[in-house]
């Protein structure tokens, strides 16, 4: 997979609070729909894609399929990001703090 493809995977918000929602644990459809206040078939198009570029896997259990995460392809995608990000943020510490001063915020 392209590094541009992963992004286009990547960009839709309700992709990655799929994701952040099944690192938790295994999860239906039905229960993703309620969990982020979409519809039944919103959430499969969006398993539909992340399952087709490997993030997720489904497992049937009696009537209900239960959808999780590709742990290792989601690895896999950290490190090719961690190449991408050459910015030493990661080992310089990047100070993200708010300063007060004459009553505004600046970061910095």
């Amino acid at each position: 997979m392209k590094e541009a493809d992963l992004f286009k995977i990547l960009s839709v918000d309700k992709r990655i609070e799929i994701i952040e929602l099944l690192k938790k644990k295994s999860m239906s459809v039905n229960a993703l729909a309620e969990a982020l206040g979409i519809t039944q078939s919103a959430v499969s198009q969006h398993l539909r894609v992340l399952k087709s570029n490997g993030f997720v896997k489904d497992e049937r259990q009696g009537y209900w399929i239960y959808y999780s995460l590709n742990r290792d392809a989601l690895e896999k995608c950290r490190e090719r990001l961690n190449r991408i990000c050459t910015c030493g943020c990661l080992g310089g510490q990047v100070s993200m703090k708010r300063i007060h001063k004459k009553g505004s915020q600046v970061k910095q």
